[in-house]
């Protein structure tokens, strides 16, 4: 049975009051025994918080073992991410080419080349590794407790038998922030995908459109005629058409490059029967046919696209990318959001369409200073992304 620690407090030994308050991390299992108050005071205004989370750690996504790492003093919770551990293939993020497929010939005799135990911070399945403070810590205490969740981990990563330490999709204001700490404990950083996001400083589309270049705003009004072939939906369950959203689920991984984690029926379900009010799902029907379906979630100020799946063979033929993009934007509109998250990949369309990128970087540490010595060496060839080299 969970004992989910209090709104700031953990139970403290007897002895405690007498002994000077000093910061510890401590791993847990399940971010049911720190509980909704605790973990979301550390991560106010994010949008994947206790119930995104938990929806996750719930999806039963394989591979996968959810961890959360937190810093604890005096019993009240002051820093906190989220972990996972993993089986993790170093070329995950190599692009497709001759390389990789001698790569996966090699695999089909030694199936763990390449292959590494990993302990990551972050969580495969949110938009950026974010650090969550608790709201009263004074700022120059940040660095400090960063750095000892890092430690905190490194030792149970250790105790676990990974190799291989990783921090993923760190955000730019993070980096600028704390790489002094990732520089002094030897963690080497490669390019990340970036996210988009776009700001809803207009007051209609007619206005958005008209801050886009002419080519653009004539493409669009094309392809926006396709509206009128097909019927729009947001639900708030799946139902019955949960079988037919997975369907068109792997059928746009299978198109990915990049596949790492595989969402399960679970996910999609759990996220909005979680995170309930902040979530929802777009369908997009032509007749009676299901050809896309567009999770997302917000709170109200900012919207995420979580994953937009579509039938490719007939999908395209409605532009239905482009539907569901205006789509959203309507919903930003009428719902008084000022920010558009529209997630990784996909960038030239979504900087054509208006989007800002962040930067986000995957920074990696083996045990062995050899084997990092090496990893560092290759890491250009493993970079997940380089659109800001022209997008800057």
């Amino acid at each position: 049975m969970h004992q989910p620690m209090h709104d700031q407090f953990l139970p403290q030994t007897a002895a405690s009051p007498a002994i000077a308050a000093v910061a510890q991390t401590r791993v847990f299992d399940s971010i049911r025994d720190i509980g909704r108050d605790a973990w979301n005071k550390c991560f106010a205004g994010e949008v994947e918080d206790y119930d995104c989370l938990l929806a996750i750690e719930e999806a039963g996504i394989a591979g996968f073992a959810f961890r959360y790492v937190t810093v604890v003093e005096n019993g009240r919770l002051l820093a906190a991410m989220p972990a996972f551990l993993t089986d993790y293939q170093l070329d995950t993020t190599l692009e497709e080419g001759r390389l990789r497929q001698i790569l996966r010939r090699i695999r089909q005799t030694y199936a763990r080349f390449l292959t590494l135990k990993l302990a990551c911070l972050g969580s495969p399945c949110t938009e950026n590794g974010v650090t969550g403070f608790h709201p009263d810590l004074p700022e120059p205490r940040k660095a400090e407790l960063f750095s000892l969740l890092l430690s905190g981990f490194e030792r149970y990563a250790k105790a676990n038998g990974c190799s291989l330490m990783g921090i993923k999709d760190v955000p730019e204001p993070t980096t600028a922030a704390f790489g002094a700490i990732f520089s002094d404990r030897a963690f080497a950083g490669i390019p990340g995908l970036p996210t988009a996001w776009l700001d809803i400083n207009f007051d209609s589309i007619d206005t958005y459109m008209s801050r886009l270049s002419s080519g653009t705003r004539k493409d669009m009004r094309r392809k926006m005629k396709s509206f009128e072939k097909i019927r729009i939906e947001n639900r708030s369950d799946f139902g019955t058409m949960l079988p037919q959203v997975m369907a068109l689920y792997h059928d746009t991984r299978n198109r990915s490059e990049w596949q790492f984690e595989e969402l399960t029926a679970d996910y999609f379900d759990g996220v909005l029967r979680h995170m309930q009010g902040r979530s929802f799902c777009t369908f997009y029907y032509a007749g009676d046919q299901l050809l896309a379906a567009n999770l997302l979630v917000h709170d109200g100020n900012t919207l995420i696209d979580k994953f937009f799946c579509m039938n490719s063979a007939e999908g395209r033929a409605y532009n239905l990318y482009y539907l569901s993009w205006f789509t959203n934007l309507r919903h930003c509109l009428e719902h008084g959001m000022t920010r558009y998250q529209s997630g990784q990949a996909y960038y030239e369309n979504k900087i054509r369409l208006g989007s800002q990128l962040t930067r986000n970087t995957m920074y990696f540490k083996h045990r062995n200073p050899v084997v990092q010595w090496a990893l560092r060496l290759a890491s250009p060839l493993f970079a997940a992304d380089e659109t800001l080299k022209d997008s800057a």
